[in-house]
């Protein structure tokens, strides 16, 4: 076991393609001088992540959290039944948290990034909170039928650090009841279950290309569908509403992936499934470590899903040393895991009194007891072995 590292461990971090090959994709960004507005790399990248994820419709933005928003927007989950008043959609929904007595209302998860959340409630909708299993951390399928109510307009759960969700009990359940299903699949890039990639699942899939992701384009993300008609409204409304030269139809903003940002993905996926694989043996030789271990728990792992081993998440329940001690033990070492997530959406301070966080009891014991360590492509397995034994200390 060495001493203190002098550079970081970092949770994360980036995979980087060969930068003569970077530099080499710029050169006609420079000459054509465009530089952003869906230009040649931009079709290129969508064209290539259609075949990649096996998915007919895909849209491309700035951000993962950009393409959750908007493909809320495109859903049309803000609007009511029609009424006598006859209000704007901006007039009969919540503009902020806690004003929901009229808003539709949508079934997600606490145990997940804060954007999840925040694009749901940015749209004014309010959010329900259900609890998540502690199989895989994902929402407990079982349970979501208990909420709907006749304001419940979808259903957004999240596929935690690469677990998927109960994708069939999920839309069964959504199409008894007539709900859309969003998918934020920040974690589930080039997944899939049973030979299907999860782009193929709910209405809409999400996808974060965010640099600290298996797969990024330094920043970016994307909104996969299936339904034809979704393309041209989701084009439109991360392009101000813009649907021509001389119409603007929709109250849109400005979600565009740039030519820089494609140029990186473009040479990224290149390499992608060569990460992936580097990925896996680390993840391995933790589980090697780990598994077994009283008071140490890891995820299930099931044998009809293709992972892509985005994180190492552990659970420390009854381990002799709690998850604070084993932060503390591996930062003294220059080893930065994190808390990840910690704490639960429904008790942040923005959302303070608006959610009772001891009514998902799952969600909050794994975030107090979970720590995500370190794992990315070039981290050496020397490290990985130095993290289990600081650990098992």
């Amino acid at each position: 076991m060495t001493g203190r590292h002098e550079t970081p461990i970092l949770v994360t971090r980036s995979s980087m393609p060969p930068l003569e090959e970077y530099v080499e994709m710029l050169k006609p960004i420079w000459d054509s001088c465009w530089l952003t507005n869906m230009g040649e790399y931009h079709e290129e990248f969508k064209r290539q992540l259609k075949g990649y994820l096996g998915t007919s419709g895909l849209e491309l933005f700035v951000n993962g959290h950009t393409a959750l928003e908007m493909s809320i927007q495109a859903l049309n989950l803000t609007e009511e039944p029609p009424s006598d008043g006859a209000q704007a959609p901006w007039e009969r929904v919540a503009r902020t948290p806690g004003d929901w007595k009229e808003a539709g209302e949508v079934i997600t998860t606490p145990f997940s990034f804060s954007s999840t959340t925040h694009a749901i409630v940015r749209n004014g909708l309010k959010p329900v909170f259900w609890d998540i299993n502690d199989r895989d951390y994902t929402m407990d399928a079982g349970q979501i039928e208990a909420l709907i109510t006749e304001r419940t307009r979808a259903i957004v759960p999240v596929h935690v650090y690469g677990n998927l969700c109960d994708v069939e009990r999920i839309q069964e359940i959504a199409d008894r009841h007539h709900l859309k299903v969003i998918y934020d699949a920040a974690h589930a890039f080039g997944e899939a279950l049973g030979g299907t990639g999860v782009a193929n699942f709910g209405d809409i899939s999400m996808f974060s290309f965010h640099a600290t992701k298996v797969f990024h384009s330094i920043e970016g993300g994307a909104a996969a569908f299936r339904d034809p008609g979704l393309a041209d409204r989701l084009y439109q409304i991360k392009n101000f509403g813009i649907t021509g030269y001389e119409s603007v139809e929709y109250v849109g903003a400005n979600g565009k992936m740039n030519e820089f940002q494609a140029a990186m993905g473009l040479c990224n996926l290149r390499y992608l499934d060569r990460e992936i694989g580097k990925r896996r043996r680390l993840a391995e030789r933790y589980r090697e470590r780990l598994s077994g271990v009283s008071g140490i728990r890891l995820c299930e792992q099931r044998n009809d899903v293709t992972y892509n081993y985005a994180y190492m998440p552990v659970v420390f329940d009854g381990f002799r040393a709690d998850r604070d001690q084993i932060f503390a033990r591996l930062a003294e070492h220059n080893i930065h895991a994190r808390k990840y997530f910690y704490p639960c959406i429904n008790s942040y301070e923005c959302y303070r009194g608006l959610f009772d966080p001891e009514a998902t009891p799952v969600a909050r014991r794994i975030a107090s007891q979970v720590l995500t360590l370190p794992l990315y492509a070039e981290l050496p397995l020397e490290t990985v072995d130095e993290i289990c034994d600081l650990i098992l200390a």
